[in-house]
């Protein structure tokens, strides 16, 4: 019984209180195709992620808004959807598109040091849609919102 109440506990206590936090959606546009996003645009919420999410629709993402421009670097801990990473810069330029494993702690980092964005969608999509790293995506927030 005291094992069952330790587990027990353990669980409420690893699963962040703020797991469905609901968090203000936008459209991007890229390559003719609109996707709604929710934003990632405070600590908490990029430190959130996409975690503990069991399902992602086909044209839904999260977009991670940076207070600067820096290396980024990404890990799927307690993420149980498989996803693909773009990094893009202020611009709106993606620069690099990288696939993710689920529950693996092992960093995706970028190359570029000018990385103001990052936008996950459901592994595959930016293959299935034509994106590639040199396209813009249009309706990103601008600096002054954010």
């Amino acid at each position: 019984m005291l094992l069952y109440k330790s587990i027990i506990l353990s669980l409420v206590y690893t699963i962040p209180i703020f797991a469905n936090i609901s968090l203000r959606k936008i459209e991007l546009s890229i390559n003719n195709h609109t996707f709604l996003v929710e934003l990632a645009d405070t600590p908490e919420s990029r430190a959130q992620g996409l975690m503990f999410r069991q399902h992602l629709g086909s044209k839904e993402g999260m977009l991670f808004v940076f207070p600067d421009q820096d290396y980024r670097s990404f890990y799927m801990k307690n993420t149980f959807i498989p996803l693909s990473i773009a990094y893009i810069d202020i611009d709106g330029t993606i620069l690099e598109i990288y696939d993710m494993t689920p529950f693996s702690q092992r960093s995706v980092q970028s190359r570029n040091n000018n990385i103001a964005f990052a936008l996950e969608l459901n592994q595959g999509s930016f293959e299935q849609f034509g994106i590639k790293p040199g396209m813009k995506i249009r309706n990103l927030p601008i600096a002054s919102q954010r």
